[in-house]
C-alpha cells in the first residue's frame, strides 16, 4: 500500500493522492531565483477522494477557508523557504492542519437562560436609560 498522510487516528490519505508541483517562487529574489522552482502546489481533491469522510467533507466545504473550492479542491501554495523540501514540508503540514480542523465535530449548542442577577442587571441598565431618555425631553411648566 501507498505511503499514508496521517491526519488523526481515524483519517489517513494515500500520498499519492496528494499532487505536489514544483514552481517557480513569486517575489524578490537573487541572481539564482530565476533558474530554481522551489514553491510548492499542493493539490488534493476531498470531494472525490474515497478516503475522506462525507461528514468532514461537509465541515470542510463549510469552513469557508480560500483555499477549499467548492468542490473539494484544496489547493495549497507554499513559498515561505528556499528549500523546495521545507516548502513541500510546510504545504502537507497545512493540509494536515485544515483536515484536522474539518474533522472535529463542533459541540451541540445547549441554550441556557439569563441567571436572576443578569436580569435584575439588565432591567436597572434599562431603568437608567430610560431616565436619561426622559430628561432629554420637553420641559414642562408645572
Amino acid at each position: 500500500m501507498a505511503d499514508l498522510l496521517k491526519i488523526t487516528d481515524e483519517l489517513s490519505i494515500p500520498l499519492d493522492e496528494i499532487q505536489l508541483d514544483a514552481v517557480r517562487a513569486s517575489g524578490a529574489g537573487g541572481q539564482h531565483v530565476n533558474k530554481v522552482s522551489t514553491a510548492i502546489h499542493l493539490r488534493f481533491d476531498a470531494g472525490r477522494s474515497r478516503h475522506v469522510p462525507p461528514a468532514v467533507l461537509e465541515r470542510l466545504l463549510a469552513l469557508g477557508d480560500s483555499r477549499v473550492r467548492p468542490d473539494g479542491l484544496i489547493v495549497i501554495k507554499s513559498q515561505e523557504s528556499r528549500s523546495q523540501r521545507r516548502n513541500r514540508e510546510a504545504a502537507l503540514q497545512r493540509l494536515v492542519e485544515l483536515l484536522k480542523q474539518a474533522s472535529k465535530a463542533r459541540k451541540k449548542r445547549i441554550p441556557t437562560r439569563p441567571g436572576r442577577a443578569a436580569r435584575k442587571q439588565r432591567l436597572d441598565d434599562k431603568g437608567k436609560r430610560g431616565a436619561v431618555k426622559r430628561l432629554r425631553g420637553r420641559v414642562r411648566d408645572e
